[in-house]
């Protein structure tokens, strides 16, 4: 995983195998869940509920790939927070579509779908706390939104603030909440610490989704208008003239790496190296599903793409896949360059991050390895929270290199974003 940034059950596979006695794949059931591992929090969530409530489409569970398109699929944002509390640099880029919104894109997905579904918002956490409860004692499977730093199994530091993911809950028993947050094997929390998470953002406050549709086939054309329909809206909002959400904030943040005048630039607002390590790391964490996001999905919309070639009777469709294959593998570039593994501390960071988000997806099995490893790495993070592990020719030569790719990125995926616009659009109209 550190040095590949593949998700756990792909990078295992790639050591033992799929078959015989240690078939990564075997699926593990706890309280009547099927755990079906995943990588975009939002798609794996939904795909997941449904294929654990029979709802299918013509050929079977419908892939966490193919929803992910219905739900709008790719996005693009850059933003580098600062911190004065603690003077921390952390960046945090969106993948998917309309990532600065929790619900957009599962309101989308279930829309487009056609499946019945609930959303509550319970100010109170009283209320809220029963709620989910009466919800999980009734078999129903619900999607949270907890806090990553208070839900407490991804070992984060007090002052965290980035908020959390949608996960799915699914039973209670003995005051622990079992929860699936793309992982292989079951992952409890007691049910306060879970309570307390789900409170903590403001924003999306004791929001919870119930899928109610179940044991329903989803028509193939009701399937493929959705998945036009996801793909029109994903080409409209990229292919944008915006710098935040669209496919020019890449631009923009090549630009940001190498100048030296505006406020964001990275050598202004790293010239004294505070806060550039953790920065660079964030990078590599948002761009390689190993981090806890799922990483830049490109690899996933092109399997995506590749369902729906079929799906649509469209092969052009798989000649697009294979070119976000490429784009894919230009992120890998960029994690790649702001990380490099000759530099000690980096390969040591990486392997870190990785065994933290291994552990999490062996669930409860895997608890005390992520405290280990995660001890390590934050220390390790503060070690270097002040002076970065580099000299200053080579963080010259770390932020050129990101830019040059960043550039390359952006040419990519501008291209690729106009020729699916010619293939979808004209279909819709």
């Amino acid at each position: 995983m550190a040095a590949t940034g593949e998700r756990y059950a792909a990078a295992r596979a790639q050591l033992i195998g799929t078959g015989g006695d240690h078939d990564v794949f075997r699926s593990v059931v706890d309280s009547g869940w099927t755990f079906r591992g995943g990588s975009d929090p939002d798609s794996a969530a939904l795909a997941n509920v449904l294929a654990n409530s029979r709802v299918i489409g013509p050929q079977g569970p419908l892939s966490e790939e193919l929803i992910f398109l219905v739900a709008g699929g790719l996005g693009a944002g850059y933003i580098l927070w600062e911190f004065q509390r603690d003077a921390g640099r952390i960046v945090t880029l969106g993948f998917t579509h309309l990532a600065q919104y929790f619900d957009r894109r599962l309101s989308a997905a279930i829309s487009r779908l056609g499946v019945q579904a609930d959303w509550s918002r319970t100010s109170g956490a009283v209320g809220a706390a029963a709620e989910l409860r009466r919800e999980l004692a009734a078999g129903q499977p619900v999607i949270v939104w907890p806090d990553r730093y208070l839900i407490g199994y991804w070992q984060l530091p007090a002052f965290d603030g980035l908020g959390g993911h949608p996960v799915i809950a699914y039973a209670e028993r003995d005051g622990r909440i079992h929860l699936d947050d793309r992982t292989l094997a079951p992952l409890t929390v007691a049910g306060e610490d879970a309570d307390r998470a789900r409170a903590r953002v403001g924003s999306y406050r004791n929001a919870m989704l119930a899928v109610r549709t179940r044991d329903t086939a989803i028509p193939e054309e009701r399937l493929r208008t959705a998945v036009l329909s996801g793909l029109e809206d994903m080409v409209g909002h990229l292919g944008g003239r915006s710098d935040s959400f669209a496919v020019p904030a890449w631009r923009k943040w090549a630009r940001m790496l190498v100048a030296s005048g505006p406020a964001k630039a990275w050598p202004r607002v790293f010239a004294d190296g505070a806060g550039l390590f953790g920065a660079l790391l964030s990078v590599w964490e948002g761009v390689e599903p190993a981090g806890m996001t799922g990483g830049n999905l490109r690899r996933e919309f092109a399997a995506g793409l590749t369902e729906a070639a079929a799906l649509l009777d469209e092969p052009r469709l798989s000649d697009e896949a294979a070119r976000w294959v490429e784009i894919g593998e230009l992120w890998h570039s960029l994690a790649e360059a702001a990380v490099p593994t000759n530099v000690p501390a980096c390969a040591q960071a990486r392997g870190l991050t990785a065994a933290v988000t291994a552990a999490v997806a062996e669930g409860d099995a895997g608890r005390a390895d992520s405290a280990a490893a995660a001890r390590n790495l934050w220390a390790l993070r503060d070690r270097y929270a002040a002076r970065p592990p580099f000299a200053p020719e080579e963080i010259t030569a770390i932020l050129a290199a990101m830019s040059g790719i960043l550039g390359e990125i952006y040419e990519a995926e501008k291209a690729a974003v106009g020729r699916l616009e010619e293939l979808v659009v004209p279909r819709t109209r």
